[in-house]
C-alpha cells in the first residue's frame, strides 16, 4: 500500500510540472525562458541539498556532466517555450509520446532485440501523435511550432535518460546535472529571452516547479524505482499524461478535445503495447510462476 501511495504521489508530481508551466508561462506571469531557468535552479538547490544531507558525494566525471546537462537544457527550453502555445496535458501528451517512442527507437537500432508487437505498438503510438497534431477534421488541435518544440523537448529528455543509464548515484547525478544545466541555461536566456516578466505567481510557480516536483519529485522516484519491476516502471508513467489532462480540464478550465481523447489513447494503448510485448517479458513471467509453484 505505502509503495502505490510513493508511485501515485510520483506521477502527480510529474503531471503537475505541465500544469505548473502552462500556468506560469500560459498565463502571462513568467517568461518561457526565465521559467525554465528558474525552475533549474531551484531544482538544483533542492537536489543538492538532499545529496549533503544524504551524504553523497557531487564528483562526477564533467563530460558525462556537460552532455547531461545539455540534454536537460534542451528539454528545459523546448518544454518551457511550448507552454507559451499548447495546453497542460496536450503538452504532457506529447512530450510523453516522444519520450517512450524516441527510446524504444533507439534501443531498436542499437540491436536490442524486438518484437512485432513492440514495432506495431511504436506505430500506433506515432499514429496517435500524427492525428493529434494534425487531426483528419483539418483542424488542428495543436499548434505546430508548439508541437516541434515539445517534441524536441521530448528527444532532450528521451537523451538525458538515455545518458543517465547505469548511474551509479542517480540522485547526485541529476543534482550536478541541474546545476550544470542552469548555467548552460544563462546566456540562453539574455540572448533568446525576449521581454523579460517576472512577477511574484511565476516567481512562486517556477520554484514550486522546479524544487517540489522537479527536486523532491524525482527523488521520490528514485526512492521506488528500484521496487518496480521495468515493465511496471515504464506502464505506471502512462498515468501522467492522463492526469495531466484530466487537472489541465479542471484547474485550468481547458477543453478535452474528441481528437484528443482519441490520439490520447492510440499513444497510450501504443506503448503499453510496446511494454508488453518485449521479448523475453512471457518467458520470464512463465519462470517466475513456475518457480513459485
Amino acid at each position: 500500500m505505502r509503495l502505490i501511495v510513493l508511485v501515485s504521489l510520483t506521477m502527480v508530481a510529474f503531471a503537475a510540472n505541465s500544469i505548473l508551466g502552462r500556468l506560469a508561462i500560459g498565463g502571462g506571469y513568467m517568461e518561457a525562458t526565465s521559467f525554465g531557468l528558474l525552475r533549474l535552479f531551484s531544482g538544483a538547490v533542492t537536489l543538492i541539498t538532499l545529496c549533503v544531507f544524504s551524504g553523497l558525494s557531487l564528483r562526477r566525471d564533467l563530460r558525462q556532466a556537460l552532455w547531461g546537462a545539455a540534454a536537460l537544457s534542451i528539454y528545459i527550453v523546448g518544454f518551457s517555450v511550448a507552454y507559451q502555445d499548447l495546453d497542460a496535458g496536450l503538452g504532457a501528451l506529447i512530450l510523453f509520446g516522444v519520450v517512450q517512442v524516441s527510446m524504444f527507437l533507439w534501443g531498436a537500432c542499437s540491436g536490442s532485440p524486438v518484437s512485432a508487437g513492440q514495432i506495431g505498438g511504436a506505430g500506433i503510438a506515432l499514429a496517435g501523435l500524427a492525428f493529434v497534431v494534425w487531426p483528419t477534421d483539418g483542424a488542428s488541435v495543436a499548434p505546430l511550432r508548439a508541437s516541434l518544440l515539445m517534441a524536441l523537448g521530448g528527444l532532450g529528455w528521451a537523451a538525458y535518460s538515455l545518458l543517465g543509464r547505469g548511474a551509479r548515484a542517480p540522485l547526485a547525478a541529476t543534482a550536478v546535472n541541474f546545476a550544470v544545466a542552469t548555467l548552460m541555461m544563462v546566456p540562453g536566456v539574455m540572448l533568446f529571452g525576449g521581454d523579460i516578466v517576472f512577477t511574484r505567481a511565476g516567481i512562486f510557480l517556477a520554484v514550486l516547479s522546479g524544487a517540489v516536483t522537479s527536486g523532491l519529485g524525482y527523488a521520490l522516484w528514485y526512492h521506488v524505482l528500484p521496487q518496480l519491476s521495468p515493465a511496471v516502471a515504464a506502464t505506471v508513467q502512462l498515468s501522467v499524461p492522463v492526469i495531466a489532462i484530466l487537472a489541465g480540464a479542471a484547474l485550468l478550465g481547458e477543453d478535452i478535445a474528441v481528437a484528443l481523447v482519441i490520439g490520447s489513447a492510440a499513444v497510450l494503448g501504443g506503448i503499453a503495447v510496446v511494454v508488453l510485448s518485449a521479448p523475453g517479458r512471457r518467458a520470464a513471467a512463465r519462470s517466475k510462476t513456475m518457480a513459485e509453484r
